[in-house]
């Protein structure tokens, strides 16, 4: 597994329940600030092999952005069972939630 690879899965392992952190922001911490799309990659392909927290994951303006309406609320319902507000158009609120990990 690639070094990049290796941060991504473990800084995603370490979102803690009730937070949240952005492809971006995860992109920057493992060393790639370009790379949110191969965060959703390693996201995609990796999460059920090393039970990732994916559904803590959203977009820079913090909205869920799975495309079929079961996973999208799957997510929202794994959210809101951590006490994670989301608005009615599928967006969590940063400033609250989101997650700075300690570099």
């Amino acid at each position: 597994m690639e070094s990049f690879t290796q941060d991504v899965v473990k800084i995603i392992s370490t979102i803690p329940p009730g937070k949240v952190m952005t492809y971006g922001q995860i992109a920057r911490l493992a060393g790639s600030p370009r790379g949110a799309r191969q965060v959703a990659r390693i996201l995609h392909s990796m999460s059920q092999k090393y039970k990732l927290p994916w559904h803590r994951v959203v977009n820079a303006q913090g909205e869920i952005v799975i495309r079929d309406e079961a996973g999208s609320e799957v997510q929202r319902l794994s959210l809101e069972s951590e006490d994670v507000t989301i608005t009615d158009e599928g967006r969590v609120d940063l400033e609250q939630y989101q997650h700075h990990p300690e570099v």
